[in-house]
């Protein structure tokens, strides 16, 4: 029996050398020390700083988790840097790619911890770790100070994806309490004091009894009974489909077409001589070669541009270049050389096509700048485009424009009248509005509900990822306005979609099993 033993014990430090060795350098046997029945893991120093470690794992995955549900706004933020760098780079990717990593590693720490701990050792973390902890903490407050400062619309992005993730984020939580009972029950039975096993066990009973009863409080509209979900909410296409094809281009747009879109979303400017013209930015120094033709005016205002100068600009070769889109797929070789010939596309052929597919079209639009020769002409020349030049049927038109909204239902009635923001309904129905068209962090089920109780529907933008597009089904929105035409085409339904019963047999025999296993583990 003896012998078994110390074979036993002698097989059994190649694996607490391992541990101490990747914890604390500690390689050697004679170097690591067995925590005592009754005394600290650790020296004071090293007490003190164990909490920043689990800090660390604490801020390394909230960031994680904010920076991983803000997918659907990379875009936006890659843009931004490039408005304010001058330059193209995936930093969204990047930062992804940074946060996964920082927080693996200290995942990777504190379970070495845990084990060491379990195994009686005392804790010594190497300083090259404390100061990689140090790095973490720092990374991930000052990332989540900079977020909450210049992007405070993600606060509520990742408020709406707990709204989906949270019953799965609670599983998450007890698998993760499951397997901190093993060093927690062992940590508690070596003290020899009564105090002390309480000290331990007492926070991580209360934080397991939280997560038991904490979906008493849980909402999901995604949570419902069988036969209560709306339909399918419409797509239209951003620009097109600005995933496949250079944004606000032709063949963006008959992209979104071909994938079968329901609709299309565009910005409309108009030119020094008088042309209505589909342009995003201010300038054409992102979407356009304006570089290489016209460099001397490359920072000048897209409108003070003749339509004759515009033409002779290329508007898709900046596609292929700068790939704007986190997981672009590759073009086809036929795509690549129809995306190498794109133009500057104008609104009437934008209206034309539109109308020959029986597609909705929206727009934004853009009033020239001082001293523009249509800046008091604008919206009638945009007028005369769509009601006489292209002649689409008005009832495709959402008009979302709100100045002279009275003139625009006197000379063009018909058009489906659009409010970009909430307005009690009373006023809606007086300025005859039949649709919203809110930022998705407006999504509200309720206000969805009661807009809809009045005939006024909702559609939301700009709506990527297959989640967020989730929501927004569950929630009952008429139609959302995406990049993603081609991926969220083929969501048969919502995801996360499951009925009360189907929750709450999850919810109860997840809260069984991880009761029974804890107090198998404390057993034992």
């Amino acid at each position: 029996v003896v012998r078994r033993r110390l074979l036993q014990r002698y097989e059994h430090q190649p694996f607490i050398s391992c541990l101490a060795g990747f914890y604390s350098c500690r390689w050697k046997r004679y170097q690591r020390e067995r925590t005592e029945p009754g005394k600290c893991c650790c020296s004071m120093r090293e007490c003190m700083f164990f909490p920043l470690l689990v800090a660390a794992f604490c801020l390394s995955l909230v960031f994680l988790y904010t920076w991983g549900e803000g997918k659907n706004d990379y875009n936006n933020f890659d843009w931004y840097n490039y408005g304010n760098l001058g330059f193209w780079f995936l930093w969204s990717l990047l930062i992804l790619i940074v946060a996964a990593v920082l927080f693996t590693y200290i995942s990777l720490l504190l379970v070495l911890a845990m084990c060491l701990l379990a195994e009686g050792q005392q804790l010594y973390l190497h300083w090259s770790h404390k100061i990689g902890t140090f790095l973490v903490l720092g990374f991930c407050i000052s990332s989540l100070f900079a977020l909450s400062i210049l992007w405070r619309d993600h606060r509520k992005t990742v408020r709406l994806s707990f709204q989906v993730t949270a019953p799965y984020l609670h599983l998450g939580a007890i698998a993760i309490m499951v397997l901190l009972a093993w060093p927690v029950a062992l940590h508690a039975i070596r003290a020899d004091k009564k105090v002390t096993q309480v000290i331990i066990v007492g926070p991580y009973l209360a934080i397991l009894l939280f997560l038991f009863l904490i979906p008493l409080g849980m909402y999901s509209p995604c949570i419902r009974e069988v036969g209560t979900l709306g339909p399918k909410p419409a797509l239209i296409g951003h620009r097109g489909a600005p995933m496949l094809a250079p944004e606000n281009t032709e063949m963006s747009f008959l992209k979104t077409i071909e994938h079968g879109g329901d609709g299309l979303e565009t910005d409309v400017t108009i030119s020094y001589d008088g042309v209505p013209f589909l342009m995003h930015d201010d300038t054409l120094t992102r979407t356009t070669n304006i570089q290489e033709v016209y460099p001397n005016d490359a920072g000048k205002a897209a409108s003070f541009f003749s339509w004759d100068a515009l033409q002779k600009l290329n508007a898709g070769t900046w596609f292929l270049k700068n790939k704007p889109f986190v997981g672009m797929g590759s073009l086809s070789k036929a795509d690549q050389k129809q995306a190498m010939n794109q133009s500057i596309y104008t609104l009437s052929s934008f209206l034309h096509l539109a109308d020959s597919h029986n597609k909705l079209v929206i727009f934004d639009l853009y009033r020239p700048p001082e001293k523009h020769p249509y800046r008091n002409l604008w919206l009638r020349k945009i007028l005369d485009v769509i009601l006489n030049e292209s002649k689409i049927k008005r009832h495709l038109v959402l008009w979302l424009h709100n100045s002279v909204r009275s003139f625009v239902q006197s000379v063009a009635p018909g058009f489906q009248h659009t409010m970009g923001r909430k307005a009690p309904i009373e006023d809606l129905l007086k300025h005859k509005i039949v649709k919203l068209n809110l930022a998705y962090t407006d999504m509200s089920s309720e206000d969805i509900r009661k807009y809809a109780e009045a005939n006024i529907t909702t559609n939301f933008y700009v709506v990527n990822e297959p989640w967020l597009y989730s929501l927004a089904w569950c929630s009952g929105a008429h139609s959302v306005t995406t990049n993603a035409v081609h991926l969220l085409k083929d969501l048969s339904q919502p995801l996360f979609l499951m009925t009360p019963q189907q929750y709450n047999i999850m919810w109860i025999l997840t809260d069984l099993t991880s009761a029974f296993l804890i107090s198998l583990i404390f057993a034992l």
